[in-house]
C-alpha cells in the first residue's frame, strides 16, 4: 500500500514561511505501526527546502507531487486550513479513482466535501481510525 501524505505547507502565508510539519511524522508513524508493509510518500521529507525554490523548480515539484498523489493507493490530506497545493494533489488522486482521506475541520468546504471518501475533524480522530480497521477497509 502506497500512502501519500498531502497537507498544508505554506497555506495562506504571503512569504516563504511554512506551517509546522509535525503532523507528517505523526501520520507516518501511525500508518507504519498498523501497516508495516506500507510505503509512505511525504513531499516535505523529499523537498524540505521547497519554499526556497525558484519559479521553475517550484512548478516542477508542485506538478510532480500532484502526479505522485494520483499514483498512490490512498491520499491522506491534512487541512487545518486551505491549501492550494493539497487541493491539486487531492483532485489528481480523485480523478484517478484513488481514495482521499481528509483531516480537516472544514468539512463544509466544497473541495474537502466533494473529493474526500472520509473526513475526520481532528488528527486524533484520524489516528483512532487508522488504529482500527480504517485503512484496511479501503
Amino acid at each position: 500500500m502506497r500512502v501519500f501524505i498531502a497537507g498544508v505547507m505554506q497555506g495562506s502565508k504571503k512569504g516563504k514561511g511554512i506551517t509546522s510539519q509535525d503532523y507528517r511524522q505523526i501520520i507516518r508513524t501511525a500508518i507504519l505501526k498498523e501497516h508495516q508493509e506500507a510505503e509512505v510518500v511525504d513531499p516535505f521529507s523529499l523537498f524540505p527546502d521547497s519554499p526556497e525554490y525558484d519559479h521553475e523548480r517550484a512548478r516542477q515539484v508542485l506538478l510532480d507531487m500532484a502526479e505522485e498523489a494520483g499514483n498512490a493507493d490512498v491520499v491522506v490530506a491534512y487541512l487545518p486550513e486551505a491549501s492550494m497545493g493539497t487541493a491539486l494533489e487531492m483532485i489528481r488522486a480523485y480523478d484517478k479513482g484513488k481514495p482521499v482521506i481528509s483531516i480537516s475541520p472544514m468539512a463544509a468546504n466544497w473541495v474537502v466535501q466533494a473529493l474526500s471518501r472520509h473526513v475526520f475533524p481532528t488528527l486524533d480522530s484520524f489516528l483512532d481510525w487508522v488504529r482500527g480497521e480504517g485503512l484496511t477497509t479501503l
